[in-house]
């Protein structure tokens, strides 16, 4: 790999876990670099405001922190580059990492590449994305101020954008197949306390309907009752999951759970011995901004472990001073 940029540490995804393990890792002293097909943030981007990430308690929306997180991880000499990752492959105790910036050549590799949201997989949803079907209520909501808005979904995520998009309109509608929400308690509270949204459990959508330019009715069925109707809506937001972003691991071979994450040990270490895995693309039981922090700060550790082993030398005898 003559012509491949050299760097100890590379790190796939520029979001929370990312940004993390590049801070640590580039503070610790090594040759960091984090390459990031969009821009710095990942999934936070989209959130309005945060409030249960520590040290925030009176909220911080998810751009500035992501700025927060890059700055930081720069400050430290981190580099990060704008480059989408196509191939990783390992050859002995290196990693050639494929992107649209050219080669690079690493010791150890993190992945962080994170999640998308599911689509809601019914007739319709293609054909409109864009107009009137949405996946970011932050992105997407002003354009419906006033409007009436349909949500699907029952996570943390779709009760936290309802609560988010009831601030733009009082015709407001959240739908859940289940007869009860799976976001935390506290938020669910508080959108019951919002007189302003309707909230329909035990019921699904099955088309979406338009006219050559946007979004103008749904059809909804009751799952207990197996109606349907249609009704007159303007926008349709989901929040029905997340898809990891998990190609390159599965061209790697990684080993992934039933759901298709990324399995690791306590120690972000995956089934390949140099490649490390944190953040939504990680298999975990709770995914938060400040447990994708925890997997790239113990990432960067481990990884730095991991290369003074390929070098032969000791913590102090490796860090830059």
């Amino acid at each position: 790999m003559a012509d491949a940029i050299r760097t100890d540490f590379a790190i796939i995804g520029g979001g929370a876990a990312g940004l993390s393990a590049a801070a640590y890792a580039a503070r610790a002293g090594l040759d960091t670099t984090v390459l990031e097909a969009m821009g710095p943030g990942g999934q936070i981007l989209v959130i309005d405001r945060i409030e249960n990430y520590p040290g925030f308690g009176e909220g911080i929306t998810g751009f500035e922190l992501a700025q927060k997180f890059e700055s930081q991880a720069s400050q430290f000499g981190a580099k990060i580059e704008y480059s989408e990752v196509s191939e990783i492959k390992k050859d002995n105790n290196l990693f050639a990492i494929t992107s649209s910036t050219g080669i690079y050549e690493a010791k150890a590799v993190l992945i962080a590449t994170g999640a998308i949201h599911r689509p809601l997989g019914v007739p319709g949803e293609k054909e409109y994305a864009g107009h009137g079907v949405s996946y970011c209520a932050t992105c997407d909501g002003p354009f419906f101020r006033g409007k009436k808005i349909l949500v699907v979904g029952g996570g943390d995520s779709a009760v936290q954008e309802a609560l988010y998009l009831s601030g733009l309109t009082d015709k407001l509608t959240i739908i859940h197949r289940r007869d009860r929400f799976r976001a935390q308690k506290k938020i669910v509270d508080s959108l019951l306390a919002k007189p302003s949204i309707s909230v329909r459990l035990s019921t699904v959508l099955k088309e979406i309907k338009g006219d050559s330019k946007h979004v103008t009715s749904v059809v909804l069925q009751n799952t207990l009752t197996g109606e349907e109707t249609e009704e007159s809506f303007d926008a349709v937001f989901g929040f029905v999951g997340i898809l990891p972003q998990t190609a390159l691991a599965t061209a790697l071979g990684l080993d992934l759970d039933k759901s298709g994450y990324i399995i690791t040990n306590q120690d972000m270490a995956t089934s390949m011995p140099g490649v490390y895995a944190g953040g939504d693309v990680r298999s975990t039981p709770f995914r938060q901004v400040a447990t994708a922090c925890s997997d790239g700060a113990i990432a960067a550790h481990k990884a730095q472990e991991y290369i003074e082993g390929l070098e032969g030398c000791s913590y102090g005898e490796y860090t830059k001073h």
